[in-house]
């Protein structure tokens, strides 16, 4: 199938599945399409164990396994949906909660891989370092996922926007921490001996702050040259335009200068989603750029979940390894309530917090497609089959579980007056 087929294909299944989620399930769209994409699949699997001999199962792998998920979301959606998640987070509120923002993006996201591999390295018997990556690539919580339950959720504006911008800046950190450990990891294990010690920890770190703070300072650079011509500028069609472009053309050269490409759409985002929207854009033109991006984030969204819901074809269904992913559920959901308990904790003495913050945003943190991305996009090694199925049913589900009772449970536990 060439692209345009495999493009057609997706967007036909998502508004069927959509459909039918809407008419029978009710469930939030995302997930909805997500059950019932989960639903088909297995589906097709049980009509291969029925009649073996028509090879079902066989061909709907081939044709998943030639969308290559971790590339159509690492190098193409991930750039758009991160964007558009960011136009709709204000500076202004962001600033009013960059302190635990940035503990929760930073010391949780390290926190929680540390939990995780050392964790699953002790589950499973896995070498540390290759633990610390799945722990890594695990953590993040995925903001397509998470911005998309908000919407349902009506949260007060002070927690939706800690776990907003949390997930937004987590991804980026978390991604630039895989591609750290994946390189120390892999090196070690997958090509003889490296160079170890003080040579190889420095490398790490510079590749750290090339990738984390070049991302963001490209999409601050990008997003402001973006936001000037805008400014000379008063026709809605060529200003959506200009975004669409920054979005797109601003990842690729992030990818091309190996800097962080999450981290350069986030900071894009949120400076033309703040200082473009008041200073640089008419009335009708904000409202056509909005309007654009919450399509593009649903439809985006809509085709994510569905090719989730899909990806079970490359899970590898060993009853050990099944065992080992619901164990990981716990794991997981541990690492996250740290990584969340511990800033909250340090920052309590000085400054208040809303009531049940602790877990809203442990529940709430909600795992995603980045995370199969990064699973897939692992060198082959026989510890891989073991890490895409665990994280496959972590994945699944933080997003049906905890995305369907993350509303209640923010219902009944944070009911008080707006705090900081």
């Amino acid at each position: 199938m060439n692209f345009l087929q495999i493009t057609s294909a997706l967007i036909v299944l998502a508004g069927a599945f959509g459909a039918i989620n809407y008419l029978f399930l009710k469930l939030p769209a995302a997930i909805g399409i997500l059950v019932v994409a989960l639903f088909a699949s297995f589906g097709l699997l049980a009509i291969d164990l029925i009649a073996p001999q028509y090879g079902i199962a066989d061909a709907a792998r081939h044709v998943i396994t030639e969308i290559e998920f971790s590339d159509a979301l690492l190098e193409g959606m991930l750039g758009l949906l991160l964007f558009a998640g960011a136009l709709h987070v204000k500076l202004h509120d962001l600033r009013a909660q960059w302190i635990p923002v940035a503990l929760m993006a930073t010391v949780g996201v390290g926190l929680s891989t540390v939990i995780v591999g050392v964790g699953f390295s002790w589950l499973t018997g896995m070498p540390l370092m290759i633990a610390l990556v799945f722990g890594a690539l695990i953590s993040p919580t995925d903001p397509v996922a998470v911005l998309g339950v908000l919407r349902e959720a009506d949260l007060r504006k002070s927690l939706e926007t800690k776990i907003a911008g949390e997930s937004l800046f987590n991804d980026g950190v978390g991604y630039v921490v895989f591609l750290v450990l994946s390189g120390m990891a892999f090196a070690t294990h997958g090509h003889g001996a490296v160079d170890h010690g003080e040579s190889q920890i420095d490398d790490a770190a510079i590749l750290f702050l090339q990738e984390a703070v070049g991302g963001a300072f490209l999409g601050i650079a990008l997003g402001w040259l973006t936001f000037r011509v805008m400014r000379l500028i008063d026709d809605y069609s060529l200003e959506v335009l200009l975004t669409l472009g920054l979005a797109f053309g601003g990842y690729e050269l992030a990818v091309a200068l190996h800097v962080s490409a999450p981290i350069m759409a986030v900071c894009a985002g949120l400076l033309i989603g703040d200082i473009g929207a008041k200073h640089g854009m008419s009335a009708e033109t904000r409202e056509y750029v909005d309007a654009f991006w919450k399509l593009v984030d649903e439809i985006l969204n809509a085709v994510l979940f569905l090719l989730i819901g899909f990806e079970v074809f490359a899970v590898a269904f060993d009853m050990t390894y099944l065992a080992t992913g619901v164990a990981t559920i716990a794991l997981a959901l541990l690492a996250r309530l740290a990584a969340v308990a511990v800033p909250v904790l340090a920052l309590r003495p000085f400054r208040e917090f809303s009531r049940g913050v602790v877990p809203i945003m442990t529940w709430g943190g909600l795992k995603g497609g980045i995370s199969v991305a990064l699973a897939l996009s692992l060198p082959e090694n026989d510890w891989k089959p073991l890490i895409l199925t665990a994280t496959y049913i972590v994945v699944i589900f933080s997003i049906i579980v905890q995305g369907l009772t993350v509303a209640p449970l923010a219902k009944r536990v944070g009911r008080q007056p707006e705090l900081m």
